[in-house]
């Protein structure tokens, strides 16, 4: 968690004004800010196609902006790839989605977690200890290392991907989608792990999810991405209390509630998200928008503060109504 001057303290990784496009057509990124404080838990929602995984990508060094710069600890992230490439790798880890299909079918389990000690270079007989403290930390039972991935539960799996980024003593976690295809008793566990996690091992953890409650759990600051842009960002308790542009508020309208009273009200977004080859005029979201007006379409907005700590990219934000009424 952030403290009240971690401001002045350099990001851990930063994205600064990043565009990332594909064939001269395809703006998967559009000058999308993102920083990341050591011990931040953030998280990044939108819907398929808005550029959650491209920026991740871009993140994770797998992948060269068009424009813009990514730094590290200040330091560009090139620059730090080819000064230390190993490094970066064991600072910066990543949870795929399918963890299953990320870890090799062709080995078990303890040739998985020991694999990255050889890549490293790592002293095997210190890493073998760490992996015998992690496997209990993470629940894991000792028959496991003797598994192939597909004798492994969904969430045994995701327990030994997280094992292979800990032996490492990474500590920036970027994961795709931590939860997803898990029940929901399994999903509670594994949240309350990664925090238990975060906490001991001050960790940095950057969310990827379209499970709104996921976000809500764990989630510390917020990042909503349409279209290859950051349309809001703000504390996440702020953007879930009072969310700012239409599209933030009809993604949370969606989101399921056990309490009737505190169910939104649903927003029907009518038409398809547009393509990133031709984009619409002006807000890129005016398209589907129940709030546009003529201005929507000729304008860009800018992406602009209303309120502390959040910022919006809309000519209408929802916070105009509240100082309204």
């Amino acid at each position: 968690m952030m403290t009240a001057d971690s401001s002045a303290i350099p990001p851990v990784i930063a994205l600064e004004d990043v565009s990332v496009v594909f064939g001269g057509k395809v703006r998967a990124l559009d000058g999308v800010s993102l920083h990341l404080h050591r011990g931040e838990i953030v998280g990044l929602v939108g819907e398929s196609g808005s550029g959650k995984s491209t920026l991740c990508r871009t993140l994770m060094g797998l992948g060269e902006p068009t424009s813009g710069t990514v730094t590290v600890d200040g330091e560009p992230l090139g620059a730090r790839l080819a000064r230390d490439r190993l490094g970066f790798r064991r600072e910066v880890q990543m949870l795929l989605q399918d963890a299953v299909a990320s870890l090799s079918p062709r080995m078990r389990v303890r040739k998985l977690v020991e694999e990255p000690l050889d890549v490293h270079r790592l002293p095997l007989e210190d890493g073998r200890a760490r992996i015998e403290v992690l496997l209990k930390r993470l629940g894991l039972p000792a028959n496991a290392m003797e598994k192939f991935p597909h004798q492994l539960s969904g969430g045994q799996a995701r327990r030994v991907a997280i094992l292979r980024a800990l032996v490492l003593r990474s500590q920036v976690i970027v994961a795709d989608e931590p939860t997803a295809g898990l029940d929901v008793s399994v999903q509670g566990e594994l949240l309350n792990l990664m925090l238990d996690l975060h906490a001991e091992f001050t960790l940095t953890y950057l969310i990827v999810s379209h499970n709104l409650n996921v976000i809500r759990r764990i989630t510390t600051r917020s990042v909503v991405m349409y279209l290859g842009q950051v349309v809001e960002e703000a504390s996440t308790a702020a953007l879930f209390r009072t969310p700012a542009h239409p599209y933030t508020a009809a993604l949370l309208s969606t989101n399921p509630v056990v309490d009737p009273a505190k169910r939104r009200k649903r927003i029907v977004l009518h038409g398809e998200i547009p393509s990133p080859i031709n984009l619409p005029s002006g807000c890129r979201f005016h398209t589907r928008c129940p709030r546009a007006a003529a201005r929507c379409a000729q304008e860009v907005p800018q992406l602009r503060s209303v309120g502390e700590g959040q910022s919006v990219r809309c000519h209408f934000p929802l916070t105009d109504d509240m100082v309204a009424a």
